[in-house]
């Protein structure tokens, strides 16, 4: 159940100057209005309206009560958007080790969960519309990528392939730096005895703290603006502002929330991936309802 917001407002000391530049590149919606002045109005009131809602540890409890429960309500939804996204991960895999060898496979293996926010987009529409008693047609639920028809989550999802890219590039270049380092060219039938040496090991230090900044600076900017691009008509940039307030406003109760998606995606991928059809789905209904709690409906 939703409740009041109790935080803290998007600033709205944002320059509006700075923020007119972006909307007009991506926010069609707040640019209907040609009449200078009002423009800048509807840009400014997109800020104002969206509140960053205090969060603590039992929202995080109800949340994945709420998105356990809306994955029994409707599990066909979850266990196919699971599904695509165990599937796209093999393809990927496989087509990796055809061409790249185990060296490509372990970089993108650490950047894949990277997307992840963004295949959840489905579960967000199937939660929204079980939320206001809407019905639930395949049509509108895979149709939920194109947000409110504004394109705005098509940009965020363009936004996280390109740093996924970014991940892909810059974490082959700390891998070459180590194996250069052992003075092997590649990762091969050594791979083993490679990672259990010093530079081995070293290796998976920095990738690791590169791997967890990358990984939390996604959470950040997607954990609330993915659900509220598919619930509001904002562009991407107010929603990402939204997003990184709610973490800023909350960083234990997030933290929290990141560290434990980390673990249940981790857990669930032990048993041959088969764990990921149920907790991806889990995962997705929650974060939609702790979106629920940090913004709440429009006169809620």
């Amino acid at each position: 159940m939703s409740r009041p917001a109790r935080g803290v407002t998007v600033p709205a000391r944002v320059s509006r100057t700075v923020l007119l530049v972006p909307a007009l590149a991506f926010g069609p919606r707040l640019t209907h209005h040609r009449g200078g002045d009002k423009e800048r109005e509807t840009m400014a009131a997109a800020v104002t309206m969206t509140r960053a809602g205090h969060l603590e540890a039992g929202d995080l409890r109800a949340a994945l009560a709420a998105g356990w429960a809306d994955f029994r309500a409707q599990p066909l939804f979850g266990l196919f958007f699971a599904a695509v996204y165990v599937v796209a991960g093999v393809l990927i895999a496989r087509g990796v080790m055809a061409r790249g060898g185990l060296t490509w496979l372990l970089v993108a293996a650490a950047g894949f969960p990277l997307i992840a926010p963004f295949t959840a987009v489905g579960l967000y529409e199937v939660s929204r519309r079980r939320e206001a008693g809407l019905p639930l047609r395949w049509p509108a639920i895979l149709g939920a990528v194109r947000g409110r028809g504004d394109d705005q989550l098509i940009l965020m999802g363009a936004f996280l392939f390109v740093l996924f890219g970014f991940w892909v590039v810059l974490a082959r270049g700390v891998l070459a730096i180590f194996l250069a380092d052992a003075g092997m060219a590649g990762l091969g039938s050594d791979a083993g005895a490679f990672l259990s040496s010093g530079p081995g090991l070293a290796m998976l230090v920095v990738g690791s703290a590169i791997g967890g900044l990358m990984a939390f600076a996604v959470f950040a900017i997607t954990v609330i603006s993915l659900p509220m691009l598919v619930d509001r008509e904002v562009d991407v940039i107010t929603a990402i502002i939204t997003s990184v307030q709610t973490v800023r406003a909350n960083p234990g109760v997030m933290l929290g929330w990141a560290a434990l998606i980390a673990l249940l995606l981790f857990a669930a991928m032990l048993p041959m991936f088969l764990g990921l059809l149920v907790v991806l789905p889990v995962l997705g209904h929650a974060t939609w309802h702790l979106y629920r709690r940090a913004v709440p409906a429009r006169g809620a």
